[in-house]
């Protein structure tokens, strides 16, 4: 993947591109809080040459440090002018938890740039989801990871979203070149800006949402049961998976977004 960077308004974010042909599909993917783009390495391995891949770290995360001003708002215009910058017309969006943050903002600021949308165990924008004590307790996880001691932090945290070795081992390393005030920073931030820009929103893109059967953080699972329940949105369980899914069981996802993305592609007339 050719390695690529652009300045923004708070600092430097970087990104990939793997490239597969003038006329191939796109797809973007974007990661949690606390992860970078590393955590889409078994996806990179099944999509590349088959579709144009771009990866990001989001600001604040990964190489995309330090960064000023963050909001929800603005990840949405920076992914907008990286796919200028690369001349993409058109995406799919994947976004794995707080990635899916931004991919809803971007998609309610720019849908003429979206095919379709992999909600990957994330939850909807919409204020109709979450109750007041919600969103307490959302603005709670960074206060409470101060109270652990550094070590069994990180290892909870990675425990929590993973039920493979793989995924755990994943997680670590992605945690590694964060101080534990990096960790905390990046929750604080992730979770407040969500409170302050969360928004009802309708999407006429396809929205396809997948969620690892076992995934225990927060409320995930039960968000994404309503979000398809008032949405008619079909939603996947990842068999085997925590919250990291497409690290616990990349097999399906990989199957999963390849089925859809040959779907939009069909109803989009494409050979």
């Amino acid at each position: 993947m050719e390695h690529k960077q652009m300045t923004a308004s708070g600092g430097t974010v970087h990104y990939w591109v793997d490239r597969a042909g003038m006329n191939s599909d796109c797809i973007v993917f974007t990661h949690g809080v606390t992860a970078d783009h590393t955590m889409f390495e078994k996806q990179v391995r099944f999509f590349s040459g088959k579709y144009t891949l771009i990866f990001w770290d989001v600001p604040l995360h990964g190489l995309s440090r330090p960064y000023h001003g963050f909001s929800y708002r603005d990840t949405a215009d920076i992914l907008y002018s990286i796919l200028r910058k690369e001349k993409i017309e058109k995406a799919v969006l994947v976004g794995m938890s707080m990635g899916g943050y931004p991919s809803q903002h971007f998609g309610a600021l720019y849908p003429e740039m979206v095919s379709g949308f992999v909600a990957l165990d994330t939850t909807p924008l919409g204020v109709r989801y979450y109750s007041k004590s919600d969103l307490w307790w959302l603005r709670q996880a960074a206060p409470m990871a101060k109270w652990f001691p550094d070590e069994i932090l990180r290892k909870s945290m990675a425990w929590s979203v993973s039920q493979t070795k793989y995924a755990y081992q994943k997680m670590m390393a992605m945690l590694k070149p964060l101080s534990k005030a990096d960790i905390i920073e990046q929750m604080e931030i992730a979770y407040t800006y969500f409170t302050l820009e969360n928004k009802d929103i309708s999407f006429k893109f396809p929205v396809l949402i997948l969620v690892g059967e076992k995934d225990s953080t927060g409320k995930v699972k039960a968000y994404c049961k309503a979000w398809a329940e008032q949405t008619g949105y079909p939603l996947h369980f990842i068999k085997g998976a925590k919250h990291f899914a497409n690290g616990d069981n990349p097999e399906q996802v990989n199957r999963e977004i390849d089925s859809f993305v040959n779907r939009l592609r069909k109803e989009e007339g494409k050979s």
